[in-house]
């Protein structure tokens, strides 16, 4: 018991932070330093003893944990301890030289870490760069305090150095212990605090989620910041609003936040830790008190988008005062208290205020020295900490977790927030839903940039004509392959071209639907252009589909004419006219052959596919010429496709997923190999017609793929693309396809309203990467596909996501009141 003043148990804030600490123990989390540099004539001594005396006057600077062998974690208290203090000189080192070894002696120093159960659980440095100028050091462990104590620390650290530099002497009031406040929390009442917070809680069962990356179990130091600051206008022009409507600043910030992550997670209802200075009014002496006071807490926050901005603020404050009351409560308490599952935490993001700015207080205090360059590090077991610093220029910082948030990420994220406290200053008298959050850069992409597209792709082409421009290119070229046929691009435009005459016959044109139902052949590709080249729109109806379906979709989309095989002919309700292309033929070859001109525009339709009817009957998805040829050139742009490249057919081509199949290889002089019907069920086949082919290019759904791994496709070595669509893509098959193809993989998605695909995955190097957020639109059709605030999808990271689809555009204009 030698050396030993006081024990007693933790705070809760202590016990969160002591389990965190020992949980990843290398991780750096809650180490906390600050640097600075000190420049005048430094009495090194008197500034050392300073700091043993300020030390000698609190307790908790004297203080260590220990967890082992007791029933509950305990801190110790010593009567004495040595500050530990080392002194470098780097006076022969260059400017440049400095900066670099401070920089690496601060990482090492954070590596360094503390035995906890050694105190005391501070150490200094001391470097002098010149004869005049030094930097100074102090790293400490969160368990002791809180950032409100630096404030005390160094005004009596200055003071105390002043006095030994004056040799006056100095007797400051005997602070009171922290144990008080120890005993304090003791004696409060668990349970009025636990029917406060079941009832702020409940119903609450999901944590507002932020989109994140990489390896959440990593240890290393993955910490990293970034800041804004406000103009001096806007900033004085928010602090005069919050004097005019008795608000704090604090619930500005809060609210701005809370408002953010509504938009980020599509949630009305979001939970985000909040820190509490957790200093009790009636607590004697508390306000002198150096130790952990702080509390995180959970702030739930409803938005309604037809609020108003200040009443919902001055609500929110009011919660605020009512949360207070209950402030001492343990967050692990208050997450048994609560409706999400044990295991998963309330929230993953903090907002801290700190009205205490450590920069201001050591310029008030300076004792005869020039401090500058202050610097913080701390780093919590949060993976995203948003901390304001009110000042001339409010300032909002976010510290985060670099192996959850990427940069670009982050950065959104405060040119969002910035832009949201720069449209409350200016218009603070609006509704929550009316309030701007994108940046002007983001604005000018969604509506200017993206929309500019007509010098990306031509506009005034349909997709048949874009083949026939290719036949000019590559007429000899092998176009299309069915088991043993093939047909090169010129007998290929010469069979669509005559079946096309054909139809011109019997009254097909622009806007006139044409039925297609024919088994995967030469006879689909060759019926598919035919109609096209007639300028109709096709209606693919599959012949494996029921009876009762099949007559639903003729009788539903009206088509005119129903193209067909003769085998399946029995299976079609009547149509007046029906052409089998099979036995049909002989007569359909009797015409010339010649490109037509059917007097097609872009704006005409193109297809016409049906739902599936999941919810509800089926629904035709209208298409024109000038969505398909739109995504027909993106594809090519972002998946490159050459002439030596071959694609295997095997979709159902009444999923629209078919549709870049067929014409993404006939665009560009590349094969169109055609799989057997019913191939796309067969696994085996589907790798035996790899090898048979040499298949470059494939798409799959996931359940196949996986299949498929589990049937030798590593050894189908002609493979360099794979396309998965159509169900959840895992992460672990990702990684099990990159360990055995050498091969690029994508995981595209999009409602068939969307022309195709609306997202893609990225999934090269088993790292699967998600890529969200606005992108081209159809040729030169203004699309916004956008709310009322002009807001897109979630923030994620980097990358891009394609709109297409007229129809889409303009129920989404029209939802959100706007016009093209």
């Amino acid at each position: 018991m030698d050396n030993i003043a006081d024990i007693y148990e933790l705070s809760p804030m202590q016990q969160g932070m002591l389990f965190h600490t020992l949980y990843a123990p290398k991780s750096g989390v809650y180490f906390e330093q600050l640097s600075c540099t000190l420049q005048g004539n430094l009495n090194v001594l008197a500034f050392k003893q300073a700091w043993q005396e300020v030390v000698a006057r609190h307790a908790i600077l004297r203080t260590s944990f220990y967890w082992e062998e007791v029933d509950k974690p305990l801190q110790v208290v010593r009567l004495d301890v040595d500050i530990p203090w080392e002194e470098h000189d780097w006076l022969d080192l260059t400017l440049s030289e400095q900066q670099q070894r401070l920089e690496g002696f601060l990482l090492t120093d954070r590596e360094q870490g503390f035995q906890l159960d050694q105190a005391p659980l501070i150490r200094f440095t001391l470097i002098k760069v010149r004869n005049d100028t030094y930097q100074f050091v102090w790293s400490y462990h969160h368990l002791l305090m809180d950032g409100w104590c630096m404030y005390i620390i160094f005004k009596e650290v200055l003071a105390f150095y002043e006095a030994r530099q004056k040799a006056h002497p100095l007797y400051l009031k005997a602070p009171f212990p922290f144990g008080n406040y120890i005993l304090w929390l003791q004696q409060q009442n668990l349970s009025q605090a636990e029917t406060f917070w079941r009832q702020t809680l409940q119903g609450f069962t999901n944590p507002t989620s932020l989109l994140t990356i990489g390896d959440q179990s990593n240890q290393s130091e993955t910490c990293d910041r970034q800041h804004f600051q406000l103009s001096e206008t806007v900033s004085a022009t928010l602090q005069s609003l919050v004097q005019e409507q008795n608000l704090t600043l604090n619930t500005l910030v809060q609210g701005s936040w809370a408002l953010l992550l509504s938009r980020y997670s599509r949630e009305s209802d979001v939970v985000f830790g909040i820190t509490v200075s957790g200093r009790p009014p009636t607590l004697l002496g508390v306000e002198s008190m150096v130790g952990l006071f702080i509390n995180t807490l959970p702030l739930r926050v409803q938005i309604s988008a037809t609020d108003e901005l200040l009443p919902w603020l001055q609500q929110l404050q009011v919660q605020q005062v009512e949360l207070q009351q209950y402030s001492y409560s343990p967050l692990v308490e208050i997450q048994g208290w609560s409706d999400v599952p044990r295991g998963r935490a309330l929230f993953e993001s903090i907002v801290v205020f700190e009205n205490y700015p450590i920069d201001a207080t050591l310029q008030e205090q300076s004792a005869g020295l020039d401090i500058s360059n202050v610097r913080t590090f701390e780093k919590t077991n949060y993976p995203l900490t948003v901390i304001a610093v009110p000042g001339q220029e409010l300032s909002v910082e976010m510290a985060y977790d670099s192996s959850y948030f990427d940069a670009c990420t982050i950065r959104r994220m405060l040119g969002h927030f910035q832009t949201l406290l720069e449209g409350i200053a200016s218009h603070p008298q609006q509704l929550l839903g009316d309030l701007p959050w994108l940046t002007e850069r983001e604005r000018d992409q969604l509506l200017v940039e993206w929309n500019n597209t007509e010098k990306e792709y031509p506009s005034q082409k349909c997709i048949h004509e874009l083949f026939e421009a290719q036949v000019q290119l590559t007429p000899d070229a092998v176009a299309l392959v069915f088991e043993d046929t093939q047909l090169t691009y010129h007998e290929l435009n010469r069979r669509g071209n005559k079946v096309a005459e054909y139809l011109l016959r019997l009254g097909v044109k622009p806007e006139v639907l044409v039925g297609l139902c024919v088994e995967r052949s030469v006879w689909m590709v060759v019926g598919l252009l035919g109609i096209l080249k007639a300028g109709g729109a096709y209606v693919p109806l599959d012949p494996n589909y029921p009876q009762q379906r099949l007559s639903y979709m003729l009788e539903d989309s009206q088509v005119s004419v129903l193209l067909t095989q003769q085998s399946l002919r029995d299976r079609l309700p009547n149509q007046e006219q029906v052409v089998c292309l099979d036995t049909n033929w002989q007569r359909i070859d009797t015409e010339s052959g010649e490109n037509l001109v059917s007097g097609a525009c872009p704006d005409n339709l193109a297809y016409v596919i049906y739902t599936s009817g999941s919810t509800g009957k089926p629904k035709g998805v209208l298409v024109s010429h000038q969505a398909i040829c739109n995504h027909m050139f993106w594809m090519q742009t972002s998946f490159p496709m050459m002439q030596t490249d071959k694609v295997l057919q095997k979709t159902p081509f009444s999923f629209d997923a078919s549709v870049w199949e067929f014409y993404a290889p006939l665009l560009v002089g590349a094969q169109l190999v055609m799989a057997r019907p019913g191939g796309h069920q067969d696994s085996a086949y589907t790798i035996e017609a790899i090898a048979k082919y040499q298949i470059t290019t494939l798409q799959l759904v996931p359940s196949l793929l996986r299949m498929l791994l589990s049937e030798g496709l590593e050894n189908c070595k002609s493979l360099h693309r794979v396309f998965c669509g159509g169900e959840a893509l895992p992460v672990e098959l990702v990684e099990r396809f990159n360990s055995k193809l050498d091969a690029e993989l994508y995981n595209l998605y999009g409602p068939t309203e969307t022309t195709i695909d609306a997202t893609f995955f990225s999934c090269k190097g088993g790292n699967s990467q998600q890529i969200i957020s606005i992108g081209k639109p159809i040729g030169n059709t203004k699309i916004y596909i956008l709310d009322k605030q002009l807001q897109p999808v979630p923030v994620g990271v980097e990358g891009e996501l394609y709109i297409g689809g007229a129809g889409l555009a303009r129920g989404y204009l029209k939802k959100a009141n706007l016009s093209a």
